[in-house]
């Protein structure tokens, strides 16, 4: 919880902080179109790579795989599509990583990891 309550707080103080800053060095216009590109390039592209890692998991299931990479892969561009879609220069550069396979390939086996202490725990349950 007190992650959470850093992270609304200091979060949208940086992203602040970093938009007055880059309206004061680019302008206004520039920075609001960045803001703007980014948002409707970053829904594109999230577009773009959801519907392949759909693909891939609809094969996996049709195989009788489990769908392991490919759901871990298909939260990735979701959380990458939604940051990227927020105002600000941190979010979107979050965002644009969670989007390319080489920063998901990285930080998968944290994912993993996360995954497996919670079923430990016993705070997911596989059935």
């Amino acid at each position: 919880m007190k992650w959470l309550i850093l992270a609304f707080i200091a979060i949208p103080t940086t992203e602040l902080a970093l938009l007055i800053y880059s309206g004061k060095v680019l302008g206004l216009f520039p920075t609001i179109a960045i803001i703007l590109l980014t948002g409707v390039g970053g829904a594109y592209f999230a577009k773009k790579q959801g519907m392949k890692v759909w693909k891939e998991f609809q094969n996996r299931m049709a195989a009788m795989e489990t769908p392991g990479n490919a759901l871990i892969d298909g939260v990735c561009i979701f959380f990458g599509g939604i940051l990227l879609l927020l105002p600000g220069f941190l979010t979107d550069i979050c965002g644009l990583l969670l989007l390319f396979k080489g920063p998901r390939n990285l930080i998968r086996p944290f994912i993993h990891r996360w995954i497996y202490k919670k079923m430990k725990n016993g705070r997911i349950i596989m059935m």
